[in-house]
């Protein structure tokens, strides 16, 4: 078989942010389901170890992509890679994101804009730029790894809770356009997970919340669910007990107990 009808051939899964935590163990649980991969994230080192990784372990096919997702280039090129390659992707995962504990007024606005531009802006444009080839397939599937924190306002990570709030709006909201379709949306909600998040997040202050007092989720285990959510065509996924319990409680919760109760989670630990 030819190079260009293996590529045709294959089954693709584009994921974001796949150079660590829960975008890399979600593609080599992909990989493991069979899937071509096309990887995405701003470091190359991490994603052509894993792209070996997964050759070895499962012969799987894997175009490693260099973008900065904070920028409109960064997608394009994103979204060019894939047109020139002819790869058709049935699996979108929108993972990359990042988030900044601290006040507002506080915090660099700069990096404030980029947490809307990769958690919000690429998110939108990537499935915007692949969701028409799945309905003209009439099979897909999107994961958007949103966040418990998108289910109630986040005092002390404002930008952050707010991006992850419009993640979980954004999908439930194209679950329910595209019934019936054979193309689904998921919305991954994982609560605090052990992966480089926090490092990034406590640049300038490190949240009460970020030592586990509500636990701590594993990445793969968060990976492996939000990979059966989505073969299952589920609307939400949130691991874990006391994650769907207080995503279930939030909108019934008084407004302003949470909002108190989110800000002393959020705060510098002491």
């Amino acid at each position: 078989m030819t190079s260009t009808a293996m590529v045709q051939a294959a089954r693709y899964a584009l994921v974001t942010g796949a150079s660590s935590g829960i975008g890399r163990e979600l593609a080599s649980i992909l990989a493991r389901e069979g899937y071509a991969l096309v990887l995405v994230a701003r470091r190359t080192e991490p994603m052509g170890a894993l792209a070996r990784q997964l050759a070895q372990a499962h012969g799987t096919p894997t175009v490693v992509v260099g973008a900065d997702l904070g920028t409109r280039e960064g997608v394009d090129a994103v979204v060019q890679e894939v047109e020139a390659r002819r790869l058709p992707v049935e699996v979108l995962v929108n993972n990359a994101g990042y988030g900044l504990a601290g006040r507002f007024d506080e915090l660099p606005a700069d990096a404030q804009q980029g947490m809307v531009d990769v958690n919000v802006t690429a998110l939108t444009a990537l499935t915007r730029a692949f969701l028409p080839g799945m309905r003209a397939r009439g099979r897909g599937r999107v994961l958007n790894v949103a966040s418990t924190a998108g289910f109630q306002p986040g005092p002390l990570m404002a930008v952050y809770y707010a991006t992850k709030a419009y993640v979980v709006s954004f999908s439930e909201a194209l679950h329910e356009e595209l019934r019936g379709t054979g193309v689904t949306v998921t919305a991954l909600c994982p609560g605090f997970t052990a992966t480089d998040f926090a490092t990034r997040a406590s640049a300038h202050a490190r949240p009460r919340l970020f030592s586990g007092p509500l636990g701590v989720s594993d990445a793969r285990a968060v990976a492996e669910l939000g990979v059966r959510g989505m073969k299952h065509g589920r609307r939400l996924v949130v691991p874990g007990l006391a994650n769907r319990l207080g995503a279930r409680m939030a909108p019934f919760a008084p407004r302003g107990l949470l909002l108190r109760l989110t800000r002393h989670l959020n705060a510098q630990e002491e």
